[in-house]
């Protein structure tokens, strides 16, 4: 059941398919604040949701802030992150219930922080606030994404293991990159273009002295089964003779200061101008652009600095100067120098600038910070559906780092910028089901992190994890340590996780089908799986993945293994390095697994089987249809395993769904 009550008059967000009939708000369970709402939570009541954002699955004891954030060195103090997902489910033995608050600018979830027993939610502006009740906690997620739309699907391929860096500055080092891959028989299926293609940082141009054969390298890398996935950023570069620019100069297409004039900040370029996402006519322009890389023979692509990311503004850089000069002949004291020193970093993203420029949404002129949560997806919105136009039989891989429900329409997102921290490899586990519930089924995080220096066993493990989400990339930061498989001394550790990744691709990509058809879950808390089982509830480095297998990675330093709960009689699966897979019953409680590095235990539940694949080095080459069937118990439910071509857009259940028995 799903009842919308609305509260002042709020900004359309595209969140939703269907609004619903507006309700009486006498009749709303939590009481409406001054500047928001509050609820009184039982001592058991566990509090899911919020999508992209730190800390655990449980969400209880926290403040979070619903506003897309550009911060690579998020840690637990972090309150938001790159996406703005305002969904929670409150989840206690005597309700299930979940609430949406739709509105594109800022929002505070206190969730039992202040006071432990109360949610606080505080929001800025007029919102519709949706409330969903079931019998269960996967029936208000499954009413909750009914009411938001279908999840994105991309390509197959698009399972395939992925390499990025920030860095790869050259046709030659692509090719680097994928010969190395091959030689060593490690999987790879696509590679990452950072802003190095780019003629000095200009989205859709390409910098013709270092990549003078792009379209040529196109082809080649098609051939080698490799797919190019260049980046496109959110700012177009302020400087005469460049066509997107001067487009949108004589359209108006970009966002506006107080006195109408085009806002100018600094991005990767310098100087930039943000094309005005939420004004349709500029959405639609700036979608068409990528057109000129379809052309090239691209068929992905990943939006970045889209919340927007601002390095600064010129109003305030040149303010900054000023100050800057103020301090250089003074004695700085404790009074002084944190003051002095806080003056460059607050020049990026700083909220003062985002109320400074306006979008020309739907006819009307609002402020930035009303809409802010909204850019990066339409961004991404408007590129997909410029591919709906160009390319309408084909799927084209997009996601994004920026974005806000209903953008799960339309693409995927990754994690944001990361760390090379074991923290971060935790945050990744526990973020997958809060995403799912919120649509976002295409999604993983930058393995191995992004930022910093990776140790080969951070990066082993890593990856062990990321075989498992559907989203598999491998990216790092220019200046920090070459993470690539190839890099490492143990390299056959490496290839015998990758080799698992495409052992495991049709039951993932079976399980992802389902999910978003079904509006349902890839990744759930054990508790979702197991609700009378009080232990489950409170595991949270576990997770079940589809309705057959449990998961438990290992993310900590120097362990050889972990402790796991297996709430009923599993078989394990245990992935060797020599390519064997060894088989053994676990009973129910608490047991320690040794899990050496390079090797992945898989925990199949009890009467369910795990189809799997003789695994290839690229998508192309698996094989879908001649599958060998892992199970657990004697009396082994059948298995649907949705399986389709992976490139076209019919996407029937009862016409890919085979019925799979076995009794191992």
């Amino acid at each position: 059941m799903i009842k919308r009550y609305r509260f002042g008059t709020p900004i359309e967000t595209g969140a939703v398919m269907e609004k619903g009939e507006e309700q009486d708000r006498r009749e709303l369970f939590i009481t409406q604040t001054e500047d928001g709402f509050c609820y009184r939570m039982s001592d058991a009541m566990i509090v899911y949701g919020l999508g992209e954002n730190t800390r655990g699955i449980n969400k209880r004891g926290w403040s979070y802030i619903s506003c897309c954030t550009d911060d690579p060195r998020h840690s637990e103090g972090t309150r938001s992150l790159y996406g703005a997902h305002n969904f929670l489910l409150l989840s206690d033995r005597e309700c299930h219930t979940g609430l949406f608050i739709d509105t594109p600018g800022k929002v505070t979830f206190d969730v039992g922080c202040s006071q432990y027993d109360l949610l606080q939610i505080k929001v800025e502006d007029a919102c519709d606030l949706y409330v969903i009740v079931g019998d269960s906690a996967p029936s208000v997620v499954q009413q909750f994404r009914s009411l938001i739309g279908r999840s994105y699907i991309p390509p197959r391929w698009a399972f395939g293991y992925g390499q990025s860096r920030w860095g790869y500055q050259s046709s030659e080092d692509i090719r680097e990159v994928v010969r190395r891959h091959r030689e060593q028989k490690l999987p790879l299926d696509s590679v990452y273009l950072d802003i190095d293609y780019m003629e000095r940082y200009k989205d859709f141009t390409i910098n013709r002295e270092t990549f003078p054969d792009f379209e040529a390298l196109a082809a080649e890398m098609k051939k080698e089964h490799i797919h190019l996935v260049p980046i496109i950023d959110g700012g177009v570069k302020v400087e005469e003779g460049y066509d997107v620019y001067e487009e949108g100069v004589q359209e108006g297409y970009f966002c506006k200061d107080e006195d109408g004039n085009d806002y100018i900040v600094g991005v990767w370029p310098g100087k930039c101008c943000f094309p005005d996402m939420l004004n349709e006519k500029a959405g639609k322009w700036f979608g068409r652009k990528y057109g000129r890389l379809l052309e090239k023979g691209i068929d992905g692509f990943w939006n970045d600095m889209n919340e927007p990311a601002i390095f600064y503004s010129q109003q305030r850089l040149e303010q900054v100067f000023n100050e800057l000069d103020a301090y250089r002949n003074q004695n700085l004291s404790i009074d002084s120098f944190f003051k002095f020193q806080n003056l460059a970093p607050s020049l990026s993203n700083n909220e003062e600038d985002y109320r400074a420029f306006y979008h020309n949404y739907r006819g009307q002129r609002i402020r930035h910070d009303k809409v802010h949560n909204l850019f990066g997806f339409y961004m991404t919105r408007f590129a997909a559906e410029a591919f709906e136009e160009l390319e309408p039989q084909k799927r084209i891989l997009l996601f994004s780092r920026a974005s806000y429900i209903g953008m799960h329409r339309y693409a995927g997102i990754w994690q944001g910028d990361n760390r090379s921290w074991w923290s971060h490899l935790l945050m990744n586990i526990k973020m997958m089901p809060s995403l799912n519930m919120c649509g976002f089924l295409y999604t993983g995080a930058d393995l191995g992190g992004f930022g910093e220096d990776a140790t080969e066993d951070l990066v082993i493990r890593w990856l062990s994890f990321g075989i498992f989400t559907p989203l598999m990339r491998n990216h790092s930061a220019i200046g920090t340590r070459r993470q690539e498989a190839y890099q490492f001394a143990r390299t056959d550790l490496f290839r015998n996780v990758l080799r698992i990744r495409y052992r495991l691709l049709p039951y993932l990509y079976s399980e992802y089908m389902k999910a978003a058809l079904n509006n349902t879950m890839m990744f759930q808390p054990l508790a979702f799986v197991y609700p009378e089982d009080a232990r489950a509830s409170r595991i949270e480095d576990q997770l079940m993945l589809g309705e057959n297998i449990m998961i438990a990675p290992v993310y900590e330093q120097n362990a050889e293994g972990r402790v796991v709960y297996l709430p009923e009689r599993m078989k394990m699966l245990r992935f060797r390095t020599d390519g064997s897979i060894e088989e053994s019953i676990w009973e129910n409680g608490f047991s320690y697994v040794d899990m050496p590095l390079g090797e992945v235990c898989i925990f199949v539940r009890d009467h369910y089987l795990l189809p799997l694949a003789e695994g290839g080095e690229y998508v192309e080459e698996v094989d879908f249809e001649h599958l060998k069937l892992y199970s657990c118990g004697e009396e082994v439910k059948p298995y649907e395993y949705y399986t389709d071509n992976g490139e076209t857009k019919e996407y029937l259940l009862e016409k890919h769904i085979r019925i799979l028995t076995h009794n191992h």
